[in-house]
């Protein structure tokens, strides 16, 4: 008989060698995910620790409320770094309060990359707003999108326009630009329409004011179509300034046709309450925030004029923290620069910087861990907003933080994506649940404060 334990012998040699030179091969990343590093010895090696990397960073503020409290267990509250100019939460809540006594409209913008895209996590905010203080509709709506086809709680359908962002390559004008950091040009035959549905979210099937922003410098003839119904037309003459074309009543669906157009730009259409809560979604996609420092000031001061915030959210960070990142004194200086200029161009609103929520990656070995520079970015956020005198709400610590993106991506049903970095609808719902209870408690206090100050 043959004897073929010489062979089993070599190939188990010739395996063990390609084992061992698998090891020292180059991590190899496909798709976004670290492939897990080849090592024989993985289940009795002792797990390598993550150095202490605090030290380098800006040390954290000091928050000095007006009325000392405590915050409720469990949350994660708002942090209000707010000086006597009062641009953190206040014109926000003391607004609050005036729509009880004067019926008034209370308007929320929130600035935001794709964390927040086709509507994640703001429609569930503008839901739970709604069905407490009142207010319907979707807000604001840019005239073309990408993710038309995927948000949910508008149905959104276009045709005839050219379509320019600020995360264009070429061909876009910064001088041009609106409050979304986009602009649209009418060809022949151009229309948007927004109709409403009940299907995502409660008080988002019809509105009682719908609303087209443009810019002309000469005669532009429009049309708007309520509900399939008969169209009205109007005619619009330049006068060098933001207009609006605007229609009333039950609105379930309207279209608006753009029947001639000489040298105009075309921002966006809303479907808005006369009462209640607004809430305004402004995410765009690879955005750091910085490119809020190019929209003019005169466009945002007239679509201050036009529709004035009571509160500005500002949820970047997703497109700038890296995996080790250490030092972020550009970022943190530029996102000043944008902060200061959107309080000039918005003079009467409060302002709420969010802080970039867990992003995780997986180490040689195949374990998931938070990127250590989300957690570095989070303080300089922090500081960022007491530079400004605006208030912070620690978006990573209320998710759970460390890990806390791998929770909720292995959760049944799954609340995020298996990239690890954004959450999905259910995971919006989350978070939107944990802003908004925040939101409230940071109302209860200020009301506490209110009484306080009055004794």
């Amino acid at each position: 008989m043959k004897n073929y334990l010489k062979y089993s012998l070599g190939l188990t040699l010739v395996v063990l060698i390609a084992l061992i030179g698998m090891h020292w091969l180059p991590v190899l990343t496909v798709d976004g995910h670290t492939m897990r590093r080849v090592d024989l010895l993985a289940d009795i090696r002792y797990p390598e620790t993550e150095e202490d990397e605090t030290d380098s960073l800006p040390p954290a503020p000091v928050v000095k409320p007006a009325f000392v409290d405590t915050c409720r267990g469990g949350m994660t509250c708002i942090e209000d770094y707010s000086d006597s100019t009062m641009r953190g939460m206040t014109p926000f809540y003391k607004a609050l309060d005036e729509m009880k006594t004067k019926g008034r409209q209370v308007r929320i913008a929130v600035f935001g990359d794709s964390f927040i895209e086709a509507d994640i996590l703001t429609a569930d905010l503008r839901e739970m707003l709604q069905k407490k203080f009142g207010g319907c509709g979707v807000g604001f709506v840019t005239i073309t999108s990408m993710t038309s086809g995927y948000r949910p709680t508008v149905r959104h359908s276009f045709g005839g326009w050219s379509s320019h962002s600020i995360m264009d390559s070429v061909y876009f004008d910064r001088k041009k630009q609106g409050i979304s950091g986009h602009y649209f040009v009418a060809r022949n035959g151009a229309y948007v329409q927004l109709r409403g549905q009940n299907k995502y979210a409660s008080l988002l099937d019809t509105c009682q004011r719908a609303t087209l922003f443009f810019y002309n410098k000469g005669e532009v003839s429009l049309s708007a179509v309520v509900n399939r119904g008969e169209p009205l037309s109007r005619q619009y003459s330049s006068n060098g300034r933001l207009q609006k074309m605007q229609v009333e009543g039950r609105i379930g669906s309207v279209r608006w046709n753009i029947d001639r157009a000489d040298s105009t730009l075309f921002y966006g259409l809303a479907m808005d309450g006369k009462q209640g809560v607004i809430v305004d979604n402004f995410s765009l996609r690879g955005s750091s925030g910085l490119s809020l420092r190019s929209i003019p000031a005169k466009m945002l001061e007239e679509f201050n004029e036009q529709r004035p915030y009571d509160l500005i959210i500002l949820q970047y960070g997703l497109n700038i923290a890296t995996q080790r990142g250490r030092n972020y004194d550009n970022y943190q200086k530029g996102m000043l620069t944008a902060i200061e200029h959107l309080k000039k161009c918005f003079p009467q609103s409060g302002f709420l910087l969010l802080s970039v929520g867990d992003r995780d990656y997986k180490t040689e070995t195949g374990e998931l861990h938070t990127m250590p520079g989300v957690k570095n970015l989070v303080r300089y956020q922090q500081n960022i907003a007491a530079e400004s005198s605006i208030a912070f709400w620690n978006m990573f610590q209320a998710m759970g933080g460390e890990r806390s993106m791998a929770k909720l991506v292995h959760d049944k049903p799954s609340k995020a994506n298996y990239d690890y970095t954004h959450i999905n609808f259910r995971g919006g719902k989350y978070l939107a649940g944990l802003l908004y209870e925040s939101l409230i408690y940071g109302k209860e206090q200020y009301e506490r404060r209110q009484a306080y100050e009055s004794e």
